[in-house]
C-alpha cells in the first residue's frame, strides 16, 4: 500500500488523469451502446415461468408490452355519449398510428369484447394499447407520445378524466434529473465541511467518489449488454457507491489530516494515512463485495447481475480512494488543514492529538453502565425489528405509486369500474394433446369461474394450429392482495388436477401475482442458505484480522440485528403505510421478493465497515496494553467521531435517494439509513462496546491450536512510533490501571 501512495503522488497527474479516462471512456462507450436492461424476475422451473413459455410459443406475436387508458365521465354523463365517444376513437386511431404501437383494442369496436371494456354503470372505459416491444425495451419518447395523446386538452374537454396505466406508460413518470444524488451530495459536502473546517480536504472525498461511482454507472450501463441486469441496478450502484466512497475517503482523509497535526512532511502523512487506513478501507471494501457476491449462490440469473454491479462499483470506490485520492492530497498539500490549524501548527509546533469533549466523556460513560447501556440498546434493536414478524412479500404494483401520478389514477379507476382484479388478471395456459382435450378446457373454465376468489373467466382462447389455449381469469381481489395469492395455490392444488383425469393437456398458472409468488417462493427456500454463506464468510474474515472467536461472533449477531431492526422500519413505512403517503412513497403494499436477499447483502457489508474500523483500533490499543477496559475505552474515543461523521454523510445520501420517485429505490434508501443510524449510533457506540466490557479479556481469547494454523494478516497495521514496551513489561505497572479517555493514546504508547 505504501508503494502505492508513493508512486500515485509522485505521477499526480498520470493518476488524475488515467481516472478521468476511465471516466470518460467508459461513459462515451455507455451513451453510444445504450442501455439494456432488464427486469424477467422468471425463474425458470417454476409455473409460472412454465406458463408464460407455453403462452410464448403458442401465441406468437404476444410479446409486447400490454397498457391501458382509461376515461371516465363526469357525473351524469356516459362514455356512450357521442361526443365522448368521438373524442377517444379520434384520440384511439391517433394513438393507433404513432411509432412503437403494435395495435390499440378499443371499446367501441365491433369485436366481441369490446362491451367488456365499459363499466356496468357506464361511466368508465378503457382501451388496451399494445406495444411492439416489452416495456424494458419500449423508448421513453414513444410512451410519452402516447401520454400525450392520450392525455391533450381537446380529448379531456367537458370534464373527461383521462389516464394512462401500464410498465411502459411508468417510464414516462420515473424523473429525469438526478435530483436524489445532488441532494445527497450536496449534504455530505456540508457535513465534510463541517467536520475538517477545510474547503479543499472536504471536496475530496466528494470528488472521488463522484469519479468513481460515474465510472460505475456507465460501466453498469454497458454490462446490460451481456448479462440481464435489472434497471434499478445503476441506481442502487450509485446509493452504494456514494454512501461508502464519501466514507472511505473521509477515515484517509481524517488519518492523514492526524499525520500532518504531528509535523509529517505531506507525502509521508498521505504514504500512512494509505498504509495504515487505506488497508481497513480495502478490507472493509473486500467484505462488503464478499457480501454482495453471496448472491451468486441462488443462481437467479436476475440477482447476478444486480450483485455484480453493485460489487463493481465498491470495487472503483475502493480503487479511488488509495490511488486517486492520495494524488489528490499531494495537490492540496497544507490546505488540508483550516487555516486556524495551519496558524496553530506554525506558531505551536507539533502536538499530540488528545481526545477530548463528547467523544472522550461517552466513552466513559459507556465503560461506568455496560449493563444498563446494553440492555437499552438491545431493547430498542428489539423493538424495531418486531415488524419484520408480519413481512409481506408479493407485488408491489401501480396501485402502490404516488396518489398523484397517472398511473395510479388508471389503477384506481379500473378497480372501481370493473373490480380490483382487472389490474392483475390471471392467465391458465394449457398445451392440448388429445382429442378430447378441447372440451376438458371447456369444463376447466365453467369450473375456474366457479371458484371461490373468480370474479369472471374465459372463453378460453385457441392458438392457429389448436394445441394452446389460454383462459384470463379475473380475480375479486387486487394482484398485491394476499387472497390473490390464496387464488393461485386453490387454482395449482385443487382446481386444475381436478381438470386432468381423463385426458392429456398439460396446465400451467401464470400472471403477475403468479409470477411474484413464484419467485418470493424460490427467495425465501434459498435465503438460509444464502445468509448462512454472507455470515460464514464474514467471520472468517474478522477471525483471521482480529485473531478472536468471539469478535467475528458478536459481529455476526450485530449484522443480524441491524438487517431485522432496518427491515423493521421498512415494513412500517412500506407495508403498513405508515407516513408512505405524506412522504410521497405511494400507499401501503407489500415488499418486493428479492428486497431481502439484495439488502442483506448490501447490509451485512456496511454493518461490517464501522466494525472493522472500531474494532480494528481497539485491536491496536489491545496489542499495545494488554488492558481491555483502555483498548475499548480508548478505541471507542478516538473513533466514534468519525464514524459519527461518516455514518450523518451516508445517511443523508440514503434518504435522499427517497426523492428518486422509484418506490424499490426509496426502499432501499430507508432500509440503509435506518440500518446506518442503528448501527452507527446504537449498535457500534453503545451495545458493542459495552458487551465488550463485560467479556473483559474473553473478547480477544482465540484456542492456541487455531492461533497457530491461521495465517497472519493485518487489517491496519500502527502507525510509525517509538517503540514502547507493554503495561507488564514495565516495572511496577498495572495492566488493569484506568486512564483518563482524554489522555492521547500516543502518550501512553
Amino acid at each position: 500500500m505504501s508503494a502505492l501512495a508513493r508512486w500515485c503522488m509522485r505521477h499526480r497527474l498520470v493518476a488524475v488523469l488515467i481516472w478521468l479516462l476511465a471516466f470518460g471512456g467508459t461513459a462515451a462507450a455507455a451513451v453510444g451502446a445504450g442501455a439494456a436492461f432488464s427486469n424477467d424476475y422468471e425463474v425458470p422451473g417454476t409455473e409460472s415461468a412454465k406458463a408464460h413459455a407455453l403462452l410464448r410459443e403458442g401465441f406468437h406475436g404476444q410479446g409486447g408490452d400490454t397498457d391501458t387508458i382509461v376515461w371516465r365521465a363526469p357525473d351524469g354523463q356516459s362514455v356512450r355519449t357521442p361526443a365522448v365517444q368521438e373524442r377517444m376513437t379520434r384520440a384511439l386511431d391517433s394513438i393507433a398510428g404513432l411509432p412503437g404501437v403494435g395495435s390499440v383494442a378499443g371499446p367501441y369496436g365491433p369485436g366481441p369484447d369490446s362491451g367488456a371494456r365499459i363499466s356496468a354503470d357506464g361511466r368508465t372505459a378503457y382501451a388496451v394499447v399494445t406495444f411492439d416491444r416489452q416495456a424494458d425495451s419500449v423508448p421513453k419518447g414513444e410512451a410519452k407520445a402516447v401520454v400525450d395523446a392520450a392525455r391533450n386538452p381537446t380529448t379531456q374537454a367537458d370534464g373527461l378524466q383521462v389516464e394512462l396505466g401500464g410498465r411502459a406508460i411508468d417510464l414516462t413518470e420515473a424523473p429525469s434529473a438526478h435530483l436524489a444524488e445532488v441532494i445527497g451530495v450536496a449534504i455530505a459536502a456540508v457535513v465534510l465541511f463541517l467536520a475538517f473546517g477545510s474547503l479543499a480536504a472536504s471536496l475530496l472525498p466528494i470528488a472521488t467518489a463522484l469519479v468513481s461511482v460515474g465510472t460505475a454507472y456507465f460501466g453498469i450501463t454497458l454490462l446490460g449488454h451481456t448479462m440481464p441486469v435489472a434497471d434499478f441496478a445503476p441506481m442502487l450502484g450509485t446509493l452504494v457507491g456514494l454512501g461508502v466512497g464519501i466514507d472511505y475517503a473521509l477515515f484517509i482523509v481524517t488519518r492523514h489530516r492526524k499525520g500532518l497535526k504531528r509535523g509529517l512532511p505531506v507525502a509521508e502523512a498521505a504514504e500512512s494515512a494509505v498504509a495504515t487506513t487505506g488497508r481497513a478501507v480495502v478490507f472493509a471494501g473486500a467484505t462488503v463485495c464478499i457480501a454482495l457476491l453471496g448472491m451468486l449462490v441462488l443462481r437467479l440469473g436476475f440477482l447476478n447481475g444486480v450483485a455484480i454491479a453493485a460489487s463493481l462499483t465498491v470495487v472503483l470506490t475502493v480503487a479511488a480512494s488509495v490511488t486517486l485520492l492520495p494524488a489528490l492530497l499531494s495537490y492540496i498539500g497544507m490546505r488540508a488543514l483550516s487555516r486556524r490549524e495551519r496558524r496553530k501548527l506554525a506558531a505551536e509546533g507539533p502536538l499530540p492529538e488528545a481526545v477530548t469533549g463528547f467523544a472522550a466523556r461517552w466513552s466513559g460513560f459507556v465503560e461506568r453502565h455496560p449493563k444498563l447501556l446494553g440492555l437499552v440498546a438491545a431493547a430498542v434493536m428489539v423493538v424495531l425489528a418486531l415488524p419484520t414478524l408480519s413481512l409481506h412479500l408479493g407485488t408491489s404494483d401501480q396501485g402502490n405509486n404516488p396518489a398523484t401520478s397517472t398511473t395510479r389514477k388508471a389503477y384506481d379507476l379500473l378497480a372501481e369500474g370493473f373490480g380490483p382484479g382487472v389490474n392483475g388478471p390471471l392467465t391458465v395456459v394449457a398445451r392440448l394433446g388429445g382429442a378430447g382435450d378441447r372440451v376438458a378446457v371447456d369444463a376447466l373454465t365453467e369450473s375456474i369461474r366457479t371458484t371461490k376468489g373468480v370474479a369472471a373467466a374465459g372463453p378460453a382462447v385457441f392458438n392457429r394450429s389448436g394445441d394452446t389455449a389460454v383462459v384470463t381469469v379475473v380475480p375479486d381481489s387486487s394482484p398485491q392482495s394476499r387472497a390473490t395469492s390464496e387464488l393461485v395455490d386453490r387454482l395449482r392444488e385443487d382446481v386444475i388436477p381436478r381438470a386432468g383425469h381423463d385426458n392429456s393437456m398439460q396446465v400451467h398458472v401464470g400472471g403477475v401475482t403468479a409470477g411474484y409468488d413464484d419467485f418470493a417462493e424460490v427467495i425465501v427456500g434459498k435465503l438460509p442458505l444464502f445468509v448462512g454463506v454472507v455470515i460464514a464468510l464474514g467471520c472468517v474474515l474478522l477471525l483471521l484480522a482480529f485473531r478472536s472467536i468471539g469478535i467475528p461472533v458478536k459481529a455476526a449477531a450485530m449484522n443480524v440485528a441491524a438487517v431485522a431492526s432496518s427491515f423493521g422500519v421498512v415494513v412500517a413505512i412500506f407495508q403498513w403505510g405508515w407516513g408512505s403517503e405524506p412522504l410521497g412513497l405511494g400507499s401501503a403494499g407489500p415488499i418486493e421478493p428479492f428486497l431481502p436477499v439484495i439488502m442483506v447483502s448490501v447490509l451485512f457489508g456496511l454493518s461490517m465497515d464501522y466494525q472493522v474500523f472500531l474494532v480494528s483500533r481497539m485491536y491496536e490499543e489491545w496489542l499495545e496494553t494488554g488492558d481491555n477496559k483502555r483498548a475499548v475505552r480508548v478505541g471507542l474515543a478516538e473513533t466514534s467521531r468519525v464514524i459519527n461523521s461518516a455514518a450523518v454523510i451516508m445517511i443523508s445520501v440514503f434518504l435522499a435517494f427517497v426523492l428518486s420517485g422509484d418506490r424499490i429505490i426509496a426502499m432501499f434508501g430507508i432500509a440503509l439509513a435506518a440500518a446506518v443510524a442503528l448501527d452507527a449510533f446504537v449498535l457500534r457506540t453503545l451495545l458493542v462496546p459495552a458487551l465488550m466490557h463485560l467479556l473483559g479479556g474473553a473478547n480477544w481469547w482465540l484456542p492456541a491450536w487455531l492461533d497457530r494454523r491461521l495465517p497472519k494478516i493485518s487489517i491496519e497495521p500502527p502507525e510509525r512510533r517509538p517503540h514502547a514496551k507493554l503495561p507488564l513489561q514495565r516495572p511496577g505497572a498495572d495492566p488493569a490501571t484506568s486512564e483518563d479517555p482524554a489522555e492521547p493514546a500516543t502518550s501512553s504508547r
